[in-house]
């Protein structure tokens, strides 16, 4: 789960780590009023769940009120376009003071699923993207993996401060350590982590993002959660208990079983085509769970087909028949349906479509499948 910017601070705040005086706004006949209570200079950030803002222009800086009002006003409302999440319309933003900076970091905590434990990542290179720092300048970024005892002093150390800036420093990589545990984070990011020109150090950008599986504990995180900033389709899916992701092709795809999942996306693009989405239906799934994560799958409007691809284990092949013949029936399915199955039941589920007076397109393999996706 992520959050945005202004709650991923106030969590900063409440571990002891300095951000600038800032308010958000919602409403327009606000800008004025919260403006005036900012100092200037200020920064203007679209709230939005994305990276890459400022290059799409959700964060501009203001040297005046009547130049901050009318940016304000600009960016409340726009639909923000960023390279890393499409576009996104802003409904609120975050007014923030102005820090005068003399050197810019980058610091976070995630996790490193190859070495089972987390990994603290620090750079002088801040305020930029960490991808690109990595790849033209890779010596400038320091890694540590957490095993044991977190002692971020000798890394800290190789940036070149003196020791009050780098106690500072170390005291901030302790705070986001201690939060990424007890709030159960996947990732907790300041970039930049700025020092200012008094020797502060202050965390002028904040991203937290948790672990969905750990979320049941903490329902203060839960109450954070910003559904218009979810797909919608997602967040459907969600209340089945199904595990859909959105993408951006036009072949959907029902499986069951994460790996199977990975594997089908792969077999439709061996057919030169795209997957339109991952949806994992599970292994116990009933007929009606079935027909609802149909129902979420065509409602994407920009599907060419859909491939059905399931092995009947726990899942038996006819539960799957009958759900995916309700849904047709139902929804008044127009696009063709190719349907793949092995397993428990497997005769039993081919009759059943077989029978529906349904257009279902049942194949005996794999090999069979690429080829009817081929002439889509």
């Amino acid at each position: 789960m992520k959050i945005h910017e202004y709650q991923a601070k106030e969590l900063f705040k409440q571990y002891g780590i300095n951000i600038p005086k800032s308010i958000l706004c919602e409403k327009r006949e606000d800008i004025e009023k919260v403006i005036s209570e900012i100092s200037i200079p200020c920064v203007i950030k679209a709230q939005v769940h994305s990276g890459a803002r400022g290059k799409a222009g959700g964060v501009k800086l203001a040297y005046n009120y009547e130049q901050a009002a009318d940016i304000a006003n600009l960016i409340l409302g726009m639909e923000l376009k960023s390279s890393q999440a499409g576009i996104k319309k802003v409904n609120k933003i975050l007014i923030e003071e102005a820090i005068e900076i003399d050197k810019e970091l980058y610091l976070s905590l995630t996790f490193d699923r190859a070495n089972e434990c987390i990994a603290f990542i620090i750079s002088s290179q801040g305020g930029m993207d960490i991808e690109e720092v990595a790849k033209n300048s890779p010596d400038k970024i320091y890694t540590i993996l957490i095993k044991d005892k977190f002692e971020p002093l000798d890394i800290i150390n190789k940036l070149g401060f003196d020791e009050e800036i780098t106690v500072k420093i170390c005291n901030i990589a302790n705070s986001l350590y201690k939060l990424i545990r007890e709030k159960d984070a996947s990732l907790v990011e300041i970039n930049p982590l700025v020092v200012t020109k008094k020797a502060d150090i202050i965390a002028l950008d904040a991203k937290i993002n948790f672990d969905d599986n750990a979320l049941f504990r903490h329902e203060d995180i839960v109450n954070l959660k910003d559904e218009t900033e979810e797909n919608p389709y997602e967040l459907e899916a969600q209340k089945y208990g199904l595990n859909y992701i959105k993408l951006d092709g036009t072949i959907g795809c029902m499986v069951n079983g994460a790996g199977l999942a990975m594997a089908t996306m792969d077999i439709i693009k061996l057919a030169g085509k795209n997957a339109a989405n991952f949806l994992d239906v599970g292994g116990g799934a009933s007929s009606e769970k079935i027909e609802h994560a149909f129902r979420i799958l065509i409602s994407d409007k920009n599907l060419e087909a859909v491939f059905i691809n399931i092995f009947g284990g726990i899942l038996r092949c006819d539960f799957l028949a009958e759900g995916v013949k309700k849904a047709i029936q139902n929804l008044k399915i127009n696009i063709p349906v190719i349907v793949r199955m092995e397993g428990t039941n497997k005769a039993e589920g081919a009759k059943i479509l077989e029978t529906s007076g349904l257009k279902f397109t049942v194949v005996k393999n794999l090999n069979e499948a690429i080829e009817v996706i081929k002439q889509i």
